[in-house]
This record gives C-alpha cells, structure tokens and sequence, in this order.
C-alpha cells in the first residue's frame, strides 16, 4: 500500500495551481469581465449592446480626445525611442568615463511619479517660472508643448532598459567579420547593430505609445485645453457618474494596448529564433572622436533628465517660488492637506506589502506553473492569466476594479477603498513584468533537482524550499525592489479605488496640485523619491551580498 504521502503530493501540487489560477482569476480577470460587461449595459442595468459604443464615437468631446491622445502617444514614441536608442548604443557602443553613473543619472525618473516632471515644468516654464519666455509667455506651457516634455521625461527611462538590454546581446563575431571585410563604422551599424535591435526598437516604440496613452498624471498637472482619453475616463466615471460610458472609454484605452501586446509578442517570438549559443560579446575599439561625442551627448542627456528630478526636490524646500527663495520645511507640514503624512505612510503600508506579498505570490507562482508536472491545462491558464496584465493599461484595471468590488451584489465589497484592495490592484498591474523575471531565473535552475529530489521521496514543497529559494533569492530582491518603487510611484492604478479614509503619496500630489499648493505637491513626490531611492541602495546592496554568496556557493 502506497504511504499516505506519496497519494496526498500529487493532490496537494495540483490544489496549488487551481489555488493560484482562482487568485488571478479574482484580481486580474474578473475585474476586466465587469468591465466589457457594463460596456454593454445601460445605466439600468438593461442589455445594451453596441449602443453605449455608438454613442461614444457619436461624441465630439470624445472622439477629440481619442485623437489627441494618439497623437500624443506616437509623437512621443517617435522622439523617445530614437534619443534612447542613441543612448543606449553611446552606453553599450563607446567607451565612456564612468558609464554606470549616467546610466543611473538616465534611469533616475524610474523612482518618481510621473507627476513629478510636470511639477517641475511648472516651476520653472509655467506662468510664475523664470523661464516661462521660452514657451512662448504666459500659459505657454499647458498644453501640447509641457504634455510631450513631461512624457518624454516619465517614458525615457522605460525606452533606455529595452533597448540597453536589446544592445547587451550584440555578438562580436559579426563586427569582426565586417571589419575584415572593410566595412566602416556606418555600415556595421546600419547592417549589424540597426537589423539587430529592430525587435528592442519595436518593443520600446509599443511601450511608450502604451505609457502615454494610459498616464493621468502629466496630463492632469501641464495638460490644459489638450483633453485625453485618461482624463475623459476619469471624468466620466468620477465627475460625471457615468459608468457605463466610462466602460467603453476604458476599452478604448485597452484596444492599442492590447494590440501593442500582440505585436510584441509576435516580434519576440520571431527575435528567439535568430539567438545563437555561440555569439560572443562585443568588445568595444578606442575611437576618441566618437567617445568625445558620445560623452558628450550622454552626459548632456542625463543632467537634463536628472536636473528636472532635481528641480521639484529643491523646490520643495523654497519658501515661495520665485519671489522668495529662502529656505524652508514648511511645506513638509502638510497642515493645509488632507491626509498628509498619513498618505505617505498609506503608500510605505503599501509599497511594503506589495513587495513581500508580491514577490511571494509571484515567486509560488512561477514555480507551480513551471516546475510542476500535473494539471497541464491548468498550469497553461496560469501562464496565460500571468501574462495578461501585461496588456492591461494601470487605469483600465483600477476601472475594473470599481465595476467589480463596488457591486453591492459582490460579497467582497467590503474591501472597496481598503488598503487590502489597492495591495491587490498594484500586485495584479505589475505582475506580468515580475513573473517573466521569475520564471526565467527558474529557467537556470537545472531541472535535475526536482528528478533527483523525486527519486529520493522528498515533497517537491521541500525541494522549492531548500533548493530553488536560496538560488532565486538574488532575482527575488530585484523582484521586491520593483514591487516597492512601483507601488509608491503608480498613479493610473488607483487613482479610481482610492479613498479619502486610506489616502495615497502618489494621488495626493495630485490633490495638492489641484488645490494650488504646487510647493507641498512637489514636498510629497520628493518623499516618494528619497523613499524609493533608499530601498532601492538598500535592497541593491542586499542583492550584490546574496549575488556574493552564491557565487562562492558555486565555486564550491
């Protein structure tokens, strides 16, 4: 008779997958089904059809702010994705004095709201800035000209690790062979270096297109007459109380998302087939015009994102821009602000949470759907439902979420406006991102561990536990450090589920803004900053000691 253990593990493994489905299935496909069913219903609740769709596209307001939007979207994407790329290629292509630094300094927008590009906007182009002549004068800013500066600014960052990481996979070889041939710089770019990145070049054109569409934030604080879809949406639904016309905004919103995530993941399937084992990395020649010029560029580049970073944390603490420059912590009282401190500490709750319940439910996760050999057909829709955040804008879930939660008839409506719900929303919008990050660090774990740990009797719970943990612990770091700067800086998400009761950093900025009090705005987004470029030394530090360990650990 077979020992009672040997008969509970295979029920256990699959309860675990089917346990994990139902999760994301709770916070990730049921939201987005309410949402595509009060698309098509009326505001009693009767079936509607396509008429709430006609009834939009029938809509000026609308249709105007449809086509804003696109074209926001792609002016953006046609002038991040080629200065990124020229960034990318000085980093990975030239040699630079202290290349790590203003990659950093490039990266650093990463740690901010978008918000804080357009605060800092404000202060030095809008109609108090000492430089508001070079917009053309009073009000020169709001609008098309501060909406394309402070997108550039909130997605050059995302552009720059695409492509950087497009670039890193250059094989030598081919440089070589073309040098021998006699190709000169310019024909090794454009027939090795440009063919190469074609597939990073379209994946960071997709992702600012998708950034821009679905950002609140900038458009909020500099966007003026230029009315958006993420503005419509929130009009609609907060201002108007109209859900249902809200709805098919939203879809709206998800269409070119969606239809990016396709796109994409078309091309990368076409980039795997050409990889090649034996490519070999590319060593960069001494050329000192071109890594003058190089230099030059990147460091000019840098400051400049840098430098409106730095402009709304110095800001801050002026008395009162620009009439009184002395220093001050007034603005850090937030006496004439609801909320507050509470909202930052409401934010840290949340940042926190989101980085250990996240990064465990993403680690369990990629774990039951890769390294667990039962219930195939569930293990599949676990990988498809894992994947699906990808292509769900932040603002079309945080929709999503109010159709589902808010139903009276939902017995789960008592976590609307809760600090639980937004842990919730915040994992289900970046879990797509921390689960590929996951599962491809599983990918090195050989899988003779599970056969040999099979073979021996152990529990395959045992297995994750003594073997493949300590091994991803590295990957789990960087995991919970994305976690926790995402959940201090997202605004789209919640902006629709949070509550006056369990303010939020991030969308109090935008409260503050509104109410005039531009100074505590930017007091705030300079909390969040310091906040994330904190835990982010902290845990990169805890990551390069595990890194150490394991490295001896592999030696032995």
């Amino acid at each position: 008779m077979m020992p009672r253990r040997v008969l509970l593990e295979p029920w256990l493994a699959r309860s675990l997958i089917v346990l994990w489905l139902a999760a994301l299935l709770l916070v990730l496909g049921l939201p987005l089904a309410s949402l595509f069913s009060r698309a098509l219903m009326t505001s009693r609740g009767d079936f509607a059809g396509l008429d709430q769709v006609r009834e939009v596209l029938d809509t000026p307001g609308l249709v105007n702010a449809a086509w804003h939007s696109l074209a926001l979207s792609v002016g953006v994407a046609a002038l991040v994705v080629p200065l990124a790329f020229a960034f990318a290629w000085c980093l990975r292509h030239a040699r630079l004095p202290v290349a790590s630094l203003w990659r950093w300094l490039a990266l650093s927008p990463l740690l901010a709201p978008s918000l804080m590009a357009a605060i800092s906007l404000v202060y030095l182009f809008g109609n108090q800035g000492p430089f508001k002549a070079v917009m053309g004068g009073e009000g020169g800013l709001y609008g098309y000209p501060g909406l394309v500066i402070g997108e550039f600014f909130y997605t050059f960052p995302h552009a720059l690790l695409i492509l950087l990481t497009g670039l890193a996979g250059s094989d030598g070889r081919l440089y070589d062979a073309a040098r021998a041939m006699g190709a000169g710089p310019v024909r090794q770019f454009l027939t090795i270096t440009l063919p190469g990145a074609r597939y990073a070049l379209v994946s960071a054109f997709l992702v600012v297109f998708t950034l821009v569409m679905t950002d609140y934030g900038v458009p909020k604080v500099v966007g003026g007459s230029v009315n958006v879809l993420a503005i419509e949406v929130y009009k609609q639904v907060v201002g108007q109380q109209n859900f249902e016309r809200g709805a098919v905004v939203g879809l709206m919103l998800l269409l070119p998302a969606l239809l990016a995530t396709v796109l994409e993941r078309h091309m990368a399937s076409r980039q795997q087939a050409s990889l090649t084992a034996r490519a070999e990395p590319y060593q960069c020649r001494p050329a000192p015009l071109r890594d003058a010029l190089a230099t030059g560029f990147v460091a000019l580049l840098s400051c400049v994102l840098a430098g409106l970073l730095l402009v709304g944390v110095v800001a801050s603490f002026i008395r009162y821009w620009p009439y009184d420059l002395g220093l001050t912590l007034a603005h850090y009282g937030f006496e004439d602000v609801d909320g507050g401190w509470m909202a930052f500490g409401n934010s840290l709750q949340l940042a926190v949470a989101c980085a250990l319940a996240g990064t465990a439910m993403v680690f369990l996760g990629a774990c039951w759907s890769e390294r667990l050999k039962v219930a195939g057909l569930a293990r599949r829709a676990l990988r498809s439902m894992a994947m699906l955040s990808m292509a769900v804008p932040g603002l079309v879930l945080g929709l999503g979420y109010v159709f589902f939660f808010n139903h009276p008839a939902n017995p789960l409506a008592g976590l609307y406006g809760g600090m639980l719900l937004m842990v919730m929303c915040t994992i289900a919008h970046f879990y797509t991102t921390a689960h590929l990050t996951v599962t491809t660090a599983l990918g090195q774990v050989d899988s003779e561990f599970e056969a040999v740990a099979a073979s021996l009797k152990v529990p395959f719970w045992v297995t994750v536990r003594r073997v493949t943990l300590p091994i991803c612990l590295p990957v789990l770091i960087d995991v919970a450090r994305y976690f926790f700067v995402s959940a201090m800086t997202t605004v789209s998400a919640l902006i629709f589920i949070v509550s006056p009761k369990v303010p939020l950093a991030a969308v109090s900025i935008i409260v503050m803004d509104d109410a005039g009090d531009t100074a505590a705005a930017a007091a705030m987004a300079t909390l969040v900053v310091l906040t994330s470029a904190g835990v982010t030394l902290l845990l990169t530090g805890v990551e390069w000691w595990l890194g150490k360990s394991m490295s001896r650990w592999r030696g032995r």
